[in-house]
Order: C-alpha cells, then sequence, then structure tokens
C-alpha cells in the first residue's frame, strides 16, 4: 500500500527527555511588514529583536538561509497573547501575509515531530537515520491551516548545519520507506539550544 501523500509540517509526537510532548509553547509575534503566510507545523526563526514591549519577539517562517531554527509554529492570535485563538473567528487557523499576529511556538529543542519526506530526491532510506537534513517549505493550506513544510530528500547528509536530524520511520501500518514517507525528527539547529546568537 503506497504512503499517503499528506505533508502537514512538523508535528510534535513525543519528548527526547520525558516520552511524552506534553503542549507547552511560548508566544512570539509576525508584524504586519512580514508578507510571508504561516501555517501551523510551519518551522520558524528568530529575527533578532523584539516588538515595542520587548516581550514577543518577532519570529520569520524558516527558509533553507537560515542557520538555526527557533521551533514550529501551532497557533495564532490577533486578539492577545494569552488567547490561542480569536473567539470573533474561529476559522482563522493560520497567519495571513503582512497581518500582525501573536505566534504559539514549539521552542524546546528536545521534542520530536512527524513530518512526512517529499521524495524529490528519492526516496529516505533505512541507512540515512541518524543523518541531517533540510526542510523543504511548501504552500501551506488554507483551508485547513496546515503547513506544506516536508523534509528535503535532496539534502540528506552529515552536514552539522542542516536544520533536522532523522531519528527513525514513524512506526505505523500506513507508512513504510518510500515515496512520502513519514520520519521522527528532532531540530538539530535549534536556536535554544545553539551557543551562537541571531
Amino acid at each position: 500500500m503506497a504512503n499517503t501523500d499528506k505533508p502537514a509540517g512538523l508535528k510534535p509526537v513525543g519528548h527526547l527527555l520525558n516520552g511524552a510532548y506534553t503542549g507547552e509553547t511560548r508566544v512570539y509575534y509576525v508584524p504586519s511588514t512580514d508578507g510571508t503566510a504561516m501555517f501551523k507545523g510551519d518551522a520558524v526563526g528568530l529575527a533578532g529583536s523584539a516588538d515595542d514591549t520587548g516581550k514577543y519577539p518577532p519570529v520569520p517562517q524558516y527558509t533553507a538561509t537560515d542557520t538555526q531554527v527557533l521551533g514550529v509554529a501551532v497557533a495564532f492570535s490577533t486578539v492577545a497573547p494569552q488567547i490561542a485563538a480569536d473567539p470573533s473567528d474561529l476559522t482563522q487557523f493560520y497567519r495571513p501575509a503582512s497581518t500582525a499576529m501573536y505566534v504559539y511556538v514549539i521552542d524546546d529543542p528536545f521534542v520530536i515531530y512527524e513530518i512526512q519526506e517529499d521524495s524529490g530526491g528519492g526516496s529516505v532510506a533505512a541507512a540515512s537515520v541518524g543523518l541531517n537534513c533540510e526542510i523543504i517549505v511548501g504552500s501551506g493550506n488554507t483551508t485547513t491551516g496546515l503547513s506544506g513544510m516536508e523534509l528535503d530528500t535532496s539534502e540528506v547528509a552529515t552536514t552539522a548545519t542542516l536544520p533536522l536530524k532523522i531519528l527513525r520511520l514513524v512506526d505505523r501500518e500506513d507508512n513504510a520507506i518510500g515515496t512520502h514517507a513519514k520520519w521522527l525528527v528532532k531540530l538539530n539547529t535549534a536556536s535554544m539550544a545553539h551557543t551562537t546568537g541571531v
């Protein structure tokens, strides 16, 4: 049975230290000057500053030129940093381009994520477990709010600067090594575990 082609970015599924991911996030910010839409499951980076209050650092969507990954966006709010959804518009599942919003980010460097491979460079092999890889940025889904990011199979190597480390294949009956396989990964260049500032 072929693997389903259903990219959804990075989905938290576990934790390296205590086994389970228990839902912790921190509030960040995306200003209206940021013209890139953001979706649940998108990897994000640190812009290296903060909003006018100094409380909420801005987080742009990850790009392949970034040297660090802060974490993964999971919710958005236009109303207040304490509310992870706008009660006046519960259909808003993503952050539209050029819209100022608070972003709830998993910034724990020890969280384990599930991500689909893009299979653009062939399929990830069992021998690739333990290697690092790049993230390919795809178009998010404005209906579901889910990210289009995938594991870039064209860039799987020992390179220390690649953002993800491949831990293992997701153990499910509907998943096997091959096209569109789902893999467990961790952030390899996590900002919160990095000694270099941004």
